[in-house]
């Protein structure tokens, strides 16, 4: 199933981050979840790479899936 449409790191469930996201999973996807509760939404997606477990090249093969508002 070919994924084209992005998601919302600011506004999506775990689940919804897992299946839209190259390379995350429902424990990092979690993760994603925890760290927004916790530090507020995502002002950039390079930011996302402060989320344990995820690093600068998931955060590049996702850009382009990923969306802020």
């Amino acid at each position: 199933m070919a994924q084209t449409s992005t998601v919302n790191i600011n506004t999506a469930s775990a689940e919804e981050l897992s299946a839209s996201l190259k390379g995350i999973g429902t424990s990092k996807a979690q993760a994603i979840v925890d760290y927004r509760e916790k530090v507020g939404k995502f002002v950039s997606i390079d930011q996302l790479a402060e989320v344990k477990g995820i690093g600068a090249a998931t955060v590049e093969k996702n850009r382009a899936l990923i969306r802020l508002q």
